[in-house]
């Protein structure tokens, strides 16, 4: 049964413990909760983490030794039973021999290969907490910030958005809720005004109709912002009319 409080399916999720109509739900939800992807991100990189602790990555020349000390190896006699074995049970035990000799050297084998990929796997993941993190600590400081400015930006399509500005610390954060999709191969981009000219401040996440971006760069002067729809991956310089341009608070 899906819980009413889906937060609390982090864990299970990042330990994929959801059933296929749980997962479709909190999927859905991690799409627009910032604060949920970045757990999951984090209890993701941790999980991993936590098998490598237990895993042992042989080193390169292990499956070459293992061939090769095959063919000098001899199979240990097995000791004979009392009872007399028809041929039949004698070509069976044989077949079963070497099939398992055969699933162990495939183990053997393929063992270095999960263990490289699942070190990938982690050091992805814990790169991309990392940057969540730090992220979301430079937002949070600069919403905290003594000397935070705030002003409302008007925005098409009944999307609210407010400019949050701390010339102290030279950054400014965008917080933007209900903003609709940007049409196909598109994306929004944010800029700086530095007195007319446009200097780009980052794109924004085209998945998330809520989101809180940490503008990029420095504000270094800038009178205000705006934002245009871009190509995907953005411009150099904006191509459309903005959707949206104001001015930073005092």
């Amino acid at each position: 049964m899906i819980t009413d409080d889906l937060h609390l399916l982090t864990g299970a999720y990042a330990l994929h413990a959801l059933s296929d109509e749980e997962r479709e739900v909190f999927e859905r939800h991690l799409a627009g909760c910032e604060a949920c992807a970045q757990e999951t991100a984090e209890l993701s990189a941790t999980a991993a983490r936590l098998g490598l602790a237990v895993s042992v990555v042989p080193d390169r020349e292990t499956r070459e030794r293992v061939l090769r000390r095959i063919t000098t190896v001899r199979q240990e006699t097995p000791v004979e039973s009392t009872a007399p074995r028809s041929g039949r049970a004698v070509l069976r035990a044989r077949l079963l021999s070497r099939w398992a000799l055969a699933a162990c050297l495939a183990a053997a084998a393929a063992l270095g290969g999960t263990a490289v990929w699942q070190h990938q796997r982690a050091e992805s993941a814990l790169a991309q907490a990392h940057r969540a993190e730090q992220g979301t600590a430079q937002i949070s400081a600069v919403l905290a910030a003594p000397d935070a400015r705030t002003r409302a930006v008007a925005l098409p399509g009944g999307a609210t958005g407010t400019v949050v500005i701390s010339h102290g610390r030279d950054q400014a954060v965008f917080v933007v809720a209900g903003m609709t999709r940007a049409p196909a191969g598109k994306v929004y981009q944010l800029w700086f005004d530095d007195g007319g000219t446009m200097r780009s401040a980052g794109l924004m996440n085209p998945d998330r109709a809520d989101q809180t971006v940490l503008l990029r760069g420095a504000v270094d002067g800038a009178s205000g912002m705006g934002i245009t729809v871009e190509p995907a991956g953005g411009s150099q310089r904006p191509t459309t009319l903005p959707l949206a341009l104001t001015r930073f608070p005092a």
